[in-house]
């Protein structure tokens, strides 16, 4: 069960940081909730339905790009997001009938290669994309300490719907049957459950979100490069962070996605030139030592507070 009031102090000392930090803790809050947005979305196909997608950096970056060439063409930057989230959404629809047969690590390489396929065609479609030069974007007219707060702004927003989705997944018939798939796919079938539906719905509800993320992020640099959004990387991450926290879990990609914005920032400043090896051994150390995540500590921790036997009365 949700902890409501722990959520609403922590969204709540989030949502202060344009009152209460500088400009870097507002960036580390939209890293923050950009990460949480990718947490999230990697958590319904990945820890409710149990299938390792790589696929965060298609999404991501097909979003970014979409956002990108709405926005040079003249559309609104909201509704430029928004588009960009809707055409992820119908790619991950087509993309999910077409691999989520597939099973384990065959899925985990096709949805791996559809990224590195992607990337490809961005470098390749110059006169389109920008090729490996890039693509910029339409710089705001108003202040910079105003962009910050409004991608600050959007950013958050997008998380918390993000996270209202896993919430309501995790309540529904919708997520019962991902659990049921991710358990026994065979066995779900037979007891009335389509794994082809639910696996390409719990596919589309991760990349609407993710494209959108794509966008924002595309608006709030000014600036991509194909080497930049589909990197492997967009797609490792969320994973690390889902498996810190506890996957298939409500509040464990959030608490996943702090751990993994904290290690972040302290191996940056205190490892510089080895930040990335530092980081993967302290990573890959937590994951071993904690296989499901803090959520899964805390709970095996309260677990062994409870009696097996109630204490009753004498005869």
């Amino acid at each position: 069960m949700i902890r409501t009031l722990p959520v609403l102090v922590f969204i709540a000392l989030v949502a202060a940081l344009p009152v209460l930090g500088d400009n870097y803790l507002l960036r580390l809050g939209t890293m923050f909730a950009m990460y949480a947005v990718l947490a999230y979305s990697w958590n319904v196909i990945g820890g409710f339905a149990g299938y390792p997608s790589f696929a965060t950096a298609a999404f991501f970056g097909l979003g970014a790009y979409a956002g990108a060439l709405l926005q040079g063409a003249g559309v609104p930057m909201p509704f430029a997001w928004a588009s960009a989230g809707i055409v992820a959404a119908v790619f991950a629809l087509l993309l999910g009938f077409a691999i989520l047969h597939l099973k384990g690590h065959y899925f985990a390489i096709a949805s791996l290669v559809i990224a590195q396929v992607l990337m490809e065609i961005a470098t390749s479609w110059s006169s389109f994309t920008g090729g490996g030069m890039g693509l910029n974007l339409p710089v705001l007219r108003i202040p910079v300490d105003a962009q910050a707060r409004l991608f600050f702004w959007s950013m958050l927003a997008l998380a918390v719907l993000a996270f209202l989705m896993n919430l309501a997944v995790a309540r529904t018939r919708f997520g019962f049957a991902l659990t049921c798939i991710r358990q026994n796919e065979d066995a779900s079938a037979m007891v009335g459950i389509n794994p082809t539906l639910y696996k390409v719905a719990a596919f589309v509800c991760s990349a609407v979100f993710v494209g959108a993320a794509g966008a924002m992020y595309a608006s709030w640099v000014f600036y991509i490069e194909p080497g930049d959004v589909f990197r492997v990387l967009v797609s490792v991450k969320p994973i690390v962070m889902v498996m810190l926290g506890g996957a298939g879990t409500v509040l464990g990609p959030g608490i996943g996605a702090v751990l993994f914005l904290v290690l972040e920032e302290a191996v940056w400043r205190s490892f510089l030139s080895v930040h990335a090896l530092v980081l993967g051994v302290i990573i890959v150390a937590l994951i071993f030592f904690l296989p499901r995540g803090v959520l899964g500590l805390i709970r095996r921790r309260r677990a062994r507070k409870v009696p097996i036997f109630a204490p009753g009365r004498s005869a």
